[in-house]
Formats: structure tokens, sequence, C-alpha cells
């Protein structure tokens, strides 16, 4: 009687929860096509990753996390790139290791934590393995394809057992096939494989809450302490999911008692506890137990400088040292907490943000729900807009209260948490772990095969098509990827920037390019990424001119300012600087592209004499050969 009773319970406030039930269950043989069918997708999704990864450049951040993870290992330490915690680097850079690469001449550590060494580790790294570190990368990049296996079952999983088996093949569908997935899982950064992780630590915690037991406290502690160690992201679950326990177990009050209670949170103490074991054991224990007051923070939250400490950097200090904290000793990790600490200096930092055309201070509180607006196809959205209908409106969408809770809670609380730190705004990516649980939250639509809706089936398989078809068209340009109401990839540039459409992704594909055409050459390119030179991976090249009205301009002769005849490269992000460097080329159509991310344009000297005239500068006589070119780089 006490299970029934409880079962029931479980069902209050949701208006279809019972009808909901009724249909997922004692459908067996049905479930088993449609596992086939997931199963088939999400192999589809692997191998869209590993191709992918072969394919695409190494971006920004790839080439700061494979020095960093090589150095994990190899020397044991953790002080490169601690912004990030380091999981999924190290599981990216473990084959790498196998290859028995030797990092030679590395720079040693900073005592400054301010100092940012993992770039100057990926100079010397391209110095010392030369073209080879291309290789590196893909076989770390496929080393992380399986992070992307995982967010795929856990979507599929967690909607079966909500909303039918129909839909977990739609949210994993919807997770194989969404561009800001493909996009960020074929990379060795942290972000897809902190979505997968995350959901999953959820999904298990569902399930603990469900049916409470110390053998499922262990697996979800176990896997929170894993999702803690890909994002720092993921600290608001040891603040939510008391909440969502207590959200829990107050409508069961009556059925539950004292002691029952107090054996559940022993067990919530047991997940944290493991949580916090785990996230020790990634770091290899180092530094953990430090005292809390001899710790260097450089962030406003957490930096206080004595005032009779001169030996410190102006920006380095710690509000602990002189108050009864001082001599707490932390259970975590040292550079954990420093990763935190930077990580929260560089929101406080205030840095230029770019949003439609727009550059300013700060960021805007809307940055992130604008941009996965824009960066998802229509058809998902317009799956979205169906399924919140269906709740509203229809009878036998939805589950319990609590099941909706518990799957909404960790969604809503990543997009608020990214949403505040308004320091500056550059990467949709890091609302990226909010994407698992919408397309779980979507797929409660599904429930319409076995409620024999047919319209509405119609309507998955229509905008499920347009979703899938539209991410793939533009495949395997992920990070590029803006969907139709703002013109497609060619169109994002206006509305975002950054690693949202230009990474430096597309590089093999301009040199691909340039291999076609070399007429072109030497090509005048303008590259986002300043660690790479382009001249290192086969292109020649030479530097733009900058605009007339850059603040450069002025100390350059008139002649070599402005419009110049001649074939040049641009990344999409040159584009759009506050300095206006290369604003000049959005007056001309690229005659090509690489990829999305990389325009490519050819002046004429016609061309360039009408900007000229119009801008009121020299106009020039003659277009210079492409031998004279060559001679002159000479």
């Amino acid at each position: 009687m006490d299970a029934r009773r409880r079962h029931y319970s479980s069902l209050q406030g949701c208006i279809g929860a019972c009808r909901c039930r009724e249909v997922i269950e004692g459908e067996r043989p049905r479930t088993r096509v449609v596992v086939l069918l997931a199963i088939a997708v999400i192999g589809a999704h692997a191998g869209l990753l590993l191709w992918s990864s072969a394919k695409n450049a190494p971006v920004w951040d790839e080439w700061g996390h494979l020095p960093a993870g090589l150095s994990h290992w190899y020397f044991g330490d953790f002080d490169l790139y601690r912004v990030n915690p380091p999981l999924v680097r190290m599981v990216a850079t473990l084959p790498v290791m196998f290859s028995g690469i030797k990092l030679d001449n590395w720079p040693g550590v900073a005592d400054n934590p301010e100092l940012r060494l993992e770039w100057e580790c990926a100079v010397r790294l391209v110095s010392q393995q030369g073209q080879r570190v291309l290789w590196y990368f893909t076989v770390s990049r496929w080393a992380c394809v399986p992070f992307g296996i995982v967010g795929a079952w856990i979507c599929f999983r967690w909607a079966s057992r909500l909303y039918g088996s129909e839909a977990g093949l739609l949210a994993a569908t919807l997770w194989c096939f969404s561009p800001g997935i493909l996009g960020n899982a074929q990379l060795i950064t942290p972000d897809a494989g902190a979505a997968a992780l995350g959901t999953a630590a959820c999904y298990l915690f569902w399930g603990w809450l469900r049916t409470p037991t110390a053998t499922r406290a262990i697996g979800v502690g176990v896997m929170l302490g894993l999702a803690e160690l890909t994002k720092f992201t993921w600290l608001i679950l040891f603040a939510l999911w008391p909440v969502l326990w207590v959200a829990w177990r107050v409508v069961e009050v009556r059925l539950r008692s004292a002691r029952g209670l107090i054996g559940e949170l022993r067990q919530l103490i047991l997940i944290f506890g493991l949580a916090v074991f785990v996230i020790n054991l990634g770091y290899g224990f180092e530094g953990t137990c430090t005292r809390l007051g001899s710790i260097r923070f450089v962030s406003r939250m957490l930096r206080r400088i004595p005032s009779e400490d001169t030996t410190l950097p102006s920006k380095v200090g710690n509000r602990f040292s002189n108050s009864w904290a001082n001599g707490l000793a932390v259970p975590l990790p040292a550079n954990y907490l420093q990763g935190i600490d930077r990580q929260k200096f560089d929101f406080e930092a205030d840095a230029w943000s770019y949003l439609r055309g727009e550059w300013r201070r700060h960021g805007w509180w809307y940055y992130y729900i604008f941009a996965i607006a824009i960066k998802e196809p229509v058809g998902t959205w317009i799956l979205a807009v169906l399924a919140g209908g269906l709740v509203v409106l229809g009878r036998g969408y939805s589950t319990s209260l609590r099941d909706e809770l518990t799957l909404v809670a960790p969604a809503i609380s990543v997009l608020a948490l990214v949403s505040s730190q308004t320091g500056f705004n550059h990467h949709v990516r890091y609302a990226l772990p909010a994407l698992p649980f919408l397309f779980i939250w979507i797929s409660r639509i599904a429930l319409a095969f076995r409620l024999g809706h047919s319209k509405v089936v119609f309507a998955i398989f229509a905008t499920s098509a347009w979703s899938v078809g539209s991410s793939l068209y533009y495949y395997p340009h992920g990070l590029s990827y803006f969907n139709e109401l703002v013109g497609g990839p060619m169109g994002g540039h206006h509305h975002l920037d950054n690693s949202n459409i230009d990474w430096g992704q597309d590089l093999l594909y301009l040199k691909r390019w340039c291999d076609e055409h070399p007429d072109a050459m030497p090509l005048g390119v303008a590259y986002y990424v300043p660690l790479v030179d382009p001249a290192d991976f086969g292109i020649p090249h030479t530097s733009p001119p900058v605009g007339l009205d850059s603040g450069f301009a002025t100390t350059l002769h008139a002649g070599k300012v402005g419009p110049q005849p001649g074939w040049y490269a641009l990344s999409v992000n040159k584009l759009h600087t506050r300095t206006k460097e290369y604003a000049y080329f959005l007056s001309f159509e690229p005659v090509a592209t690489a990829g999305y991310s990389i325009y490519i344009y050819h002046i004429t000297l016609e061309q360039a004499n009408r900007m000229r005239l119009d801008m009121g500068w020299p106009l020039i006589e003659c277009a210079a050969s492409q031998e004279d070119v060559r001679r002159d780089k000479t």
C-alpha cells in the first residue's frame, strides 16, 4: 500500500500526469525498434564528430587546452588553463601521451596567478612539433567523441522514462544533430563534455530522488564529481540539489518517517562528499587542504591587499588572510579554487562585447537567450512552441510536477548563472549545458504517437526534418551555424562574433582554396587566432591594408592605406573590430569563402579607386602585378 500511495502522490500538481503514465507503460516490444533507431542516430552522431574533427583546424582555446592537458600528464601539475577543470583535456591528450611526445624546454610555472602561460606553451609546442601538431589535435578530438555519445544516450534514457521511447528518440535526435553540440563536441574544449556529464549527473540524481538507496547515492556522487571536473558551471548543483530534495519530500511528508528523511539526508551528504573526493582525485590531490589564507587570488570577490604587504602585485591578494578563516584547510585542490577565482576575474574585467553591430563595455543580460535563439535551428524552436502549447492546452503531455521541476531547474539555473555574468559576453557555448534539458523537455511532444494525435505527429516529422536538414546542410561548420531567421551563417556575423561564428576553425579550408588558386598568391590574410601564423601551415601571405577610418591609418603612408587591388582573406571577426581596421571590406562582396568564417575578396583597381574617391583619398594609378608583390615581399 505504501508503494501505491507514493506512486499516486508523485502525480499531484499535474493535470495530464496519469494519462502520461498510462500510455508509456506496457509497450516494450514497440520500444525495441525505437532503441535500435536511437542507436543508429547516435552512431551517425559519432561518425559526424569523427569526420569533422579531422576536417576543421584547431580553434583558439584548443591551442591552450592541448599543451595544458599534456602538462597535467607529463609534469603532474595543474597550473596551466586553471580557468577550466582538467578532465576533458586530460581525456583528450591521453592518446598523445602514448605517442611518445617530448615536451622540451617547457616554460616554468609563474608565481603570479594573473598570468596564463598556456598560450606561450602553445607557441612552443608548434615550434617543436610543426604541422604534426595537427595530427595531435585530431586524435585528441577523437578521444572526446564518447562525451557526445554519453550526452545523446542520457537524453534518450531520461526522455524515454518521462514520456516514452519515441520521446527518447526525439530528444537524442535533437542532441545528435544540434549545430551547437556538433560544433563543440568535435573539440577538446570542455563545453560539450560539461553538457553531457552534467546532464548525466542530474539524471542519476533524479533516479535517486525516486528511489533513494545508498548504492544509487554512490553513483550520483561519482558522476557529480566528474561533472564538476568539466566546468565550474556545475557548482550550482551543490545549491540546487538540496532544494530539489526538499521540494520532493514536502509532498510526501506524511508518507515518510523522520528516520527515513534523516537517512536520505545522510545519503545526500554522501553524494556531496564523494563528489569532493572525485574532484580531488581528478587533480591528483595537488594542493588539497591548503590553508585558505595562503592562497593567492586575483578577483575582486576573493582578494584584499593587506596594507603591510608590499611584495604582491597590485591585483593579487586574499581577503581571508587576516580573518578567522585564515587557517582553514580547504578540502579542495588549490588550483580548483584559483581556477574559480581566475574565471571570476575574467568576468569582472568589463571587456568589450559585441551584439548586433553594437560594441560596449559589459554585456547584456539577454545575450545568451538571444544567441541560443538564432544559433539553434528554427525547426527546434517550432517543436518547443508546440510542446509548450500542448502542455497548456492539451492533456496527457506532462508527467509529475516534481519530475518536471527536476528537469527544468538545472537548465534555468545554468541560464540564470551565465546571464548574470555580464562583465563580458563572447561565447554562447557557456550556455551549452542547458541545451540537453531543453531537448528532453521538448521531446514530450512525441507522446502524440501513443495518444493518436495524427496532426501533431505530422508536425513532429516536418519540424524535426527541418531541424536536422538545416544542421546537416551546413555541416561540418556547426560553430558558424545560424538559423534562417538571421540569414544563416552568412548573416550571422551581423549579430554575434567570437567563438559564435569564427574561432579559427576554417584555416585548413583556406589552405585548400589556396592550393586550388595559385594565381591569388600571395594572399593578404587577416586571421583571427594570433597564436598561429598561416604561413606555418602552407599559406604564404601578406597583411591586408588597414581601413581609411582606422586608428592606425594616420601612421601609414596614404598609398598603403585603404582599398588596394589584390586578393584578400579575412576572418569574419576581423570585419567587426572596434578599431575598424578592415571594416571597409564589408562594402565589397566576397568572391568565395573558406568554410563560413573566412571571407575571400578580389578587389579590382576600379573597385579600389571608386571607394577611395568616395573617401577623398588619393587614387591608385595602376595595380601592382603579382610579380611586383612577390618581389616587394622578398
